[in-house]
């Protein structure tokens, strides 16, 4: 089975959050179970300067406006197509912004570029691999569907996943022309948003199926509070929508073997650990306490809960705790975290930037992890935090309600619990599960079973992997089912 996946960021060649680990993951999670997957993402200057021997497979003259090469190279086992076009993709700043942090203003030229190339890679195929499947991720390759759907490869099935919802590549209708598409595709049918271009509106409406991250959140982007102004278009897609909960790497994420820590262990062998505590502590400028250490490792933003922990974070202290902080984001949630860590200097330390060794230290060191989101479509940072005994504290909500199970009466009792759950997203609700963290960290026994329970969960690819081949075996029977009719 030959699947091409489509993303607009893949870790280790460029990431700005979890996109680009599981789009960096799946490949060889699916390998693993017999599918040759080729991931094609976008030449960033980051990404060309990690090429080795790259080979020149299709060029384009004008592919939406610009020249364009399609290069291939074989990194770690994977199969890599960078999409080549120095136009769009060499520059200065991240994959989405410019240096001052503004979204690029040709950002819908190079992501309808992203799709269009992937829509031709189906068409033409690459030497003798011809892609059975191709799967888009988040709106970045909202239009692949849109494209492939209008091509010579139409009867190619795609799959739409959804990683965040509230990101729906939203341009102006003026646009439109220069997509190179049918003027049929502009309607509610196709791509029309309110009178806009939305790229992702165009992959939910043409995709042969769509996923999410989490089963929860397929369920709540049917209701207009999750649902983002498209829940109209998702529950009349029902039939074709399928949560699949993510999973992390575990060679990557592995504490028994992590480089990026000050000591290695393992469940049941957790003495280590206290290295890394006390690692961590030096790095953000924490006094050495009897409570535990509550980390953050994030987006500082509203979605985040950011403004809540903010708000919590005098309470925190008082209980005892200490808050190490990593992330970046809202400038104003930034300097409320600050000011905080000057009201108490060696109880609280902010680091504010992204730092991929950095957050695995505080896996390896925080005794609780932080994870107060409005919405979360499925979260890989809880799952890191099991993987290394770092006690995740979630709000119930999506990807963190299935795949964190409370410290409830029952649960404890039957000694299946591996974190605490809060809900709503409310400081008073987030300084209750804190309380009952606290409570239940001043009972080493009870403290350690948690860490343990954890770290012996399964956050492997290998079950959700599973599902994304059942999924694209059921995609290609119903294909083959309908060309012989």
């Amino acid at each position: 089975m030959k699947i091409l996946s489509v993303a607009s960021e893949v870790y280790p060649l460029i990431k700005t959050g979890g996109l680009a680990d599981v789009a960096g993951a799946l490949p060889a999670a699916l390998a693993a179970q017999g599918v040759d997957m080729h991931v094609l993402l976008p030449g960033y200057r980051p990404v060309m300067a990690k090429l080795v021997n790259p080979v020149r497979l299709l060029e384009f003259d004008d592919l939406v406006g610009a020249k364009a090469t399609i290069l291939a190279c074989r990194l770690d086992g994977i199969q890599y197509l960078v999409l080549d076009a120095p136009e769009l993709f060499d520059r200065d700043g991240g994959p989405y912004t410019d240096a001052s942090g503004k979204d690029h203003p040709d950002n819908w030229r190079r992501f309808a570029a992203l799709s269009r190339a992937a829509a031709m890679i189906a068409e033409t195929g690459l030497d003798d691999w011809f892609p059975d499947i191709v799967h888009a991720h988040d709106w970045q390759a909202g239009l692949v569907p849109v494209y492939v759907r209008h091509s010579t490869a139409s009867s190619v099935p795609t799959v739409m996943t959804v990683h965040n919802l509230a990101f729906q590549g939203q341009f102006s209708p003026a646009i439109f022309a220069e997509l190179g598409l049918p003027q049929s595709v502009f309607t509610m049918d196709g791509i029309e948003y309110y009178g806009d271009v939305s790229y992702l509106k165009g992959g939910l409406q043409l995709a042969s199926a769509i996923t999410t991250v989490s089963p929860t959140y397929a369920q709540e982007i049917r209701t207009p509070e999750f649902g983002m102004g498209l829940e109209g278009l998702i529950n009349a897609r029902s039939a074709d929508l399928h949560g699949i909960v993510n999973g992390i790497d575990t060679d990557v994420w592995n504490p028994a073997a992590d480089p990026m820590i000050a000591a290695g262990y393992s469940h049941g062998k957790l003495k280590q650990r206290q290295i890394n505590r006390k690692a961590l502590a030096e790095r953000f400028g924490l006094e050495d306490a009897p409570g535990p250490v509550f980390t953050v490792v994030s987006r500082l933003t509203w979605q985040k809960g950011i403004d809540v922990l903010a708000e919590a974070a005098d309470e925190i202290v008082a209980m005892g705790g200490r808050l190490a902080i990593l992330g970046a984001g809202d400038p104003a949630l930034e300097a409320a975290l600050k000011d905080a860590s000057e009201r108490h200097r060696g109880r609280i330390g902010v680091v504010i930037g992204y730092d991929e060794a950095l957050s695995h230290l505080m896996q390896a060191g925080g005794d609780a992890l932080l994870v107060p989101s409005r919405f979360e479509p499925c979260g890989l940072t809880q799952l890191c935090g099991l993987r290394y005994g770092n006690v995740p504290i979630v709000a119930r909500t999506g990807g963190l309600a299935d795949t964190i199970i409370d410290a409830n009466e029952a649960a404890s009792t039957a000694r299946v619990a591996t974190g605490f759950q809060f809900s709503p997203v409310t400081r008073d609700a987030l300084l209750q599960a804190v309380r009952a963290a606290v409570r239940a960290f001043a009972q080493p026994k009870i403290w350690n079973r948690l860490q343990d329970r954890g770290m012996k969960s399964d956050v492997s690819w290998e079950r959700s992997a599973a599902r994304y081949v059942a999924l694209y075996s059921d995609l290609l029977a119903a294909h083959t089912d309908t060309r012989t009719e």
